[in-house]
């Protein structure tokens, strides 16, 4: 997937939940690779907070970010927007120390981000991707966060007393994350107010913003959304709580009453697993993508996630056909715009041969890669051998590759027969060796 901003900028006004104020929230527009930034307008020279699970202060009923006087209460919800709707790149600009409140769920976030019209960038989405489990508990909370290629959330929410019981598993992507989680609101024990209010807290709250449980008895000044409410809002401010990791996440999380808490004791861990990453250089666990066996044609996006080359010496423009599992059949355009025109044979511009075997040697490459079970491989042409050129290929002519595996050793190395057509009418062949070799020892 490529980062997301917005096409335009975008506010919204209410009262802060804990802090009472009313505050206006506007999300703008930032370049790709930007991030998600908080800035505090109300504040001498309007200072920017970058927000990360380093900088927790406070995780009462909320999470507050901290660094030296810029102070964030209550990130999780705009966070969970922003992550849910999948925004990698925007300014959270606020004139009051706390994001509003609103309704008490996600849904007038999910409403402004589309309001603003999430547009696509240029740079691809980085994700964090979880490579060994993790899990942090405490009494009788815990989080497990597993391998996963996607992100999804198994939650079991419950009260002190064991009623409320409610279990919901979702893979998260914008779609799912915009019907099924942002509406579902904020809930609190009635009993649990006065302490709450000693604190400091809730000063804004109301039955307008929050769901209060009183015994058995649902209070609010609208019917549940959903009949399993508290269990999707606990997977709503999860979606938040870790993005305070920096990154989208792609992990399976099993949460077992989860709470602020909790949520960033898992996402500490995971942040220093991250750092460690890119501490030792390690390349993410996905690597270069497989050539799926399913997948009967490549087109040039696909190509060039496979193969490690690029323009000028992308000799590939297209797979149009794999036949079985040992064969395929690729193209090549040959323009007079290629670069080596220029000095081979000026005034009767011939293909280079030796670029011709290159073509052979990268479609035969795809080949090897395609039995290949993991990513993160290249294939290595090693040698060459009963090499032939036929007839001189020009500018105009569409170069046909088909090559065919005639043997393969234990997914290190292989071997592939190859020919170059133009019009039907071989114009080179070859038999090449590649070897298979971990991206990270490249």
């Amino acid at each position: 997937m490529k980062q997301r901003t917005l096409a335009r900028e975008v506010s919204i006004k209410g009262s802060a939940l804990h802090t009472g104020d009313i505050v206006t929230l506007t999300l703008k527009p930032a370049p790709a690779g930007h991030g998600i930034v908080f800035k505090r307008t109300d504040l001498h020279g309007q200072p920017e907070l970058r927000p990360r699970v380093d900088q927790v202060t406070d995780l009462v009923r909320a999470t507050t970010i901290q660094v030296g006087h810029v102070k964030i209460h209550t990130v999780e919800h705009i966070l969970s927007a922003l992550n849910g709707c999948g925004i990698d790149n925007v300014i959270v600009a606020m004139d009051a120390s706390e994001p509003p409140i609103m309704d008490g769920s996600a849904r007038p976030y999910v409403n402004m981000i589309l309001e603003g019209g999430p547009v696509e960038q240029d740079l691809d989405r980085e994700y964090f991707e979880l490579d060994a489990p993790v899990s942090v508990s405490r009494g009788n909370s815990s989080v497990i966060a597993l391998p996963s290629d996607v992100f999804k959330i198994s939650c079991t929410s419950a009260d002190d007393r064991g009623i409320h019981t409610q279990h919901l598993s979702l893979t998260i992507d914008p779609e799912t994350y915009q019907s099924q989680i942002a509406p579902a609101r904020t809930f609190t024990i009635y009993e649990d107010i006065e302490e709450l209010l000693k604190l400091g807290k809730i000063k804004g709250g109301s039955l307008d913003s929050a769901i209060v449980i009183k015994g058995d008895k649902i209070m609010s000044k609208e019917p549940l959304r959903f009949k399993d409410e508290f269990v999707r809002h606990k997977i709503l401010d999860i979606i938040g709580d870790v993005m305070l990791l920096g990154l989208p996440l792609k992990a399976h999380i099993v949460a077992m009453r989860p709470g602020h808490a909790l949520n960033a004791e898992l996402t500490k861990v995971l942040f220093e697993k991250l750092q460690e990453q890119k501490k030792s250089g390690r390349k993410k666990s996905a690597g270069r993508p497989v050539v799926v066996g399913t997948e009967t044609s490549l087109d040039i996006r696909r190509v060039l996630e496979t193969i490690p080359h690029r323009y000028p010496f992308a000799m590939i423009d297209r797979v149009i056909e794999f036949k079985g599992n040992d064969g395929l059949v690729a193209l090549k355009n040959v323009t007079i715009n290629e670069p080596y025109f220029n000095g081979h044979f000026p005034g009767n511009p011939v293909m280079p041969g030796v670029l011709q075997l290159e073509a052979m040697a990268q479609a035969s490459g795809i080949l090897l890669l395609r039995i290949v079970e993991k990513g993160a491989k290249s294939a290595f042409f090693i040698s060459a051998d009963k090499v032939k050129f036929r007839k001189p290929v020009r500018p105009g002519d569409q170069l046909i590759v088909t090559a065919k595996l005639i043997k393969a050793r234990a997914g290190k190395l292989g071997v592939a027969e190859a020919q170059c057509t133009v019009d039907g009418q071989i114009v080179s062949s070859a038999e090449l060796m590649f070897a298979l070799v971990d991206d990270a020892d490249e």
